[in-house]
């Protein structure tokens, strides 16, 4: 990949937004999964991706507009120092599978040459063999699966799987390294760098490593009290909710939310919403015969 924007089909003053959804629109076209006897689709997947990961990064966006590094992200000659190199991502986390360290060698060796003596006087080093690049992959993995770190079976570049242990701590945009996993140099190969993104669930919610959900109950079970199933995302559960529940009020399921980086899980918050029945004869006739005692909303002054 030579230019990040022909990647991506985008203008140089593209939008967040525009980059967004160019990439979306390619990542669909060209994913491994869908293009498993193409291999050039599988190396434009993965240009795309790499593409897509330096211009949502402001600094290194701007650092390529001025010439300061390559697409791979690398320092553009003379003051390079090969391919590899460290890869951040948006959560700044990185898991490394072995050593995933880049070899550096002589600044001046890539000025003047090697072999003879450099104009500041002193032996000239040879410089180290290059590694081969490194090779950017988006994975997506459902909200269950990353708060029961379930593993994740991935499709490199030249066609083979991997299944991958998710870390403790795991949240959107985490990067995992997996050491001599890209491409092929002089020196050995890169490393492939899996960014992860979480699927959105559609009744729990993320918050830190606690999970929330807002749990429907009726009248009856807030007045009299009740034992009812739950759903967590390590499977259903009994939650008792005590007599004369509020709409609003929490409860707490302990160790149900995701593994923390210490290894310690958090819970799940259950919110109870009370839902009235949509035309339920009898409760309108009682509603209109009782006069509950108290103002509840006393405490608002009003």
């Amino acid at each position: 990949m030579k230019d990040p924007y022909q990647a991506l089909g985008v203008a140089k003053g593209a939008s967040d937004k525009e980059i967004k959804s160019a990439y979306r629109k390619l990542a669909k076209e060209l994913h491994p999964d869908k293009n498993k006897d193409n291999p050039k689709a599988t190396e434009r997947f993965s240009d795309v991706t790499k593409a897509y990961d330096l211009l949502l990064d402001k600094d290194k966006r701007a650092q390529f507009d001025r010439g300061e590094i390559d697409a791979d992200g690398n320092p553009t000659a003379p003051f390079g120092y090969g391919g590899g190199g460290y890869q951040r991502g948006p959560a700044g986390q990185q898991h490394d599978f072995g050593n995933a360290g880049a070899d550096f060698g002589d600044i001046f060796e890539g000025l003047f040459g090697g072999g003879g003596g450099s104009p500041f006087g002193g032996r000239q080093r040879s410089a180290p063999p290059v590694k081969g690049a490194n090779v950017a992959y988006r994975l997506n993995v459902e909200f269950v699966a990353a708060a029961t770190l379930q593993k994740q079976r991935i499709t490199l570049e030249d066609g083979k799987t991997i299944d991958l242990s998710l870390p403790k701590g795991v949240e959107e945009g985490t990067q995992m390294r997996l050491s001599g996993k890209g491409r092929p140099g002089p020196g050995g190969n890169g490393d492939a760098i899996v960014t992860i993104h979480i699927n959105p669930h559609p009744f729990y919610e993320r918050d830190g490593d606690n999970i929330r959900l807002d749990l429907p109950i009726s009248l009856k079970e807030a007045v009299e009290g009740a034992k009812i199933k739950v759903p967590t995302v390590d499977g259903p559960v009994m939650l008792s909710i005590p007599a004369g529940s509020d709409s609003g009020k929490t409860l707490r399921l302990k160790n149900k939310g995701f593994t923390g980086k210490s290894g310690v899980r958090g819970n799940q918050l259950v919110t109870l919403m009370i839902v009235l029945p949509k035309r339920d004869e009898k409760l309108i006739e009682f509603v209109k015969g009782w006069n509950p005692e108290g103002n509840p909303r006393a405490s608002l002054g009003v």
